[in-house]
């Protein structure tokens, strides 16, 4: 179950990196996969008027949370089915 955790994690950072790279080369043409995390970057702004970068890093982790929720999810199905 942690090896699981902590693969889904690194598949949900990896994934929230290339989103976070890859935005201004595709002239954010992938903007929509990164809605989780500019909104909790937006709640927040809106809350606190935090800084641009803490904008960004809040919203890297929300993504990487939500992919890697994701990924654990298939991660698990995968491991059930080959007990099964």
């Amino acid at each position: 179950m942690k090896a699981n955790l902590a693969i889904a994690l690194a598949i949900g950072a990896l994934i929230s990196s290339v989103l976070l790279v890859i935005e201004p080369l595709t002239d954010f043409a992938y903007l929509s996969l990164e809605w989780p995390g500019i909104t909790a970057a937006y709640f927040f702004w809106g809350a606190v008027g935090g800084s641009t970068f803490l904008g960004i890093a809040i919203s890297w982790v929300v993504n990487a949370l939500t992919y890697g929720l994701g990924a654990f999810v298939i991660l698990s199905v995968f491991k059930v089915l080959r007990e099964a």
